[in-house]
């Protein structure tokens, strides 16, 4: 199979033997811009205007916290804090209370997250959306998925890479499903969406039988029998199931 720097990290990701290829290049591409933020990059200016702008969410904060380098986080929170306070008395200054009305305070709150119905709900809920890391790992991803159906258009190798690995997580099975509709044609997806079905309910499958064995395996009558490849399982299939690693170790900067 030919390698380049666009096809070689998706490559070693299907051949990681990972539940799934995408979470494995999130992961790595995540780790990298907590490490190269936090670096020396915070120190310069292009990329200041980026975490200014950008700030980042409750997940890669907490990475950043992790990691380490609190100076780097201070300096970086410093300068995203003056420009959020000016965005802020702005927001503040131009906005209005909607009307109100005996029908409207009748209505039972929702305590899911709806669409905002004030301007400054819009601004807080971009604010909320908004995070650098995400942004960077967006950006390459779209690329991944780019590549991901070019080597399995033009290339029997990456399909048989493809047709072996454990398959992916819902999150991101939803994203491939999503952009082979507008990347295969209907013979090609003819040929990809039994494959990737067949892949998916497998390993589900798979899963699903290796959590009931850990279960099983916690009875004191089966307390000497083999655990089989059900040690791990549950971190396994919450990754399945939503993506991510809950057992990592935290990610810190290097001594």
């Amino acid at each position: 199979m030919k390698k380049d720097i666009a096809t070689l990290p998706l490559i070693e990701a299907f051949r990681a033997g990972d539940e799934c290829p995408f979470c494995y290049l999130e992961r790595a591409a995540e780790q990298h811009a907590i490490s190269f933020i936090l670096g020396s990059a915070y120190m310069e200016d292009y990329i200041r205007e980026k975490t200014d702008e950008m700030g980042f969410c409750r997940h890669h904060y907490k990475m950043m916290y992790d990691y380490g380098n609190r100076l780097g986080s201070a300096l970086i929170l410093s300068t995203h804090l003056k420009k959020l306070n000016e965005e802020l008395a702005q927001a503040l200054q131009g906005f209005t209370p909607g009307k109100s009305g005996i029908f409207k305070r009748m209505k039972r709150t929702q305590a899911i997250h709806t669409q905002a119905k004030t301007p400054l709900g819009a601004w807080l809920d971009q604010k909320e959306s908004s995070c650098y890391v995400c942004g960077h790992f967006n950006q390459i991803y779209t690329r991944y998925l780019d590549t991901f159906f070019d080597l399995y258009r033009k290339n029997s190798e990456f399909r048989d890479a493809f047709t072996s690995s454990k398959g992916f997580c819902l999150p991101h099975f939803r994203d491939l499903v999503e952009c082979a509709e507008n990347r295969l044609s209907d013979a090609e997806k003819n040929d990809f969406y039994p494959k990737a079905s067949a892949l998916m309910l497998e390993h589900m499958k798979r899963l699903q039988s290796e959590v009931s064995w850990f279960v099983e395996k916690n009875d004191y009558r089966n307390k000497d029998k083999d655990w089989g490849n059900s040690a791990d399982s549950v971190q396994r299939a919450m990754q399945k199931c939503g993506s991510g690693y809950p057992a990592d170790p935290v990610f810190e900067q290097e001594p």
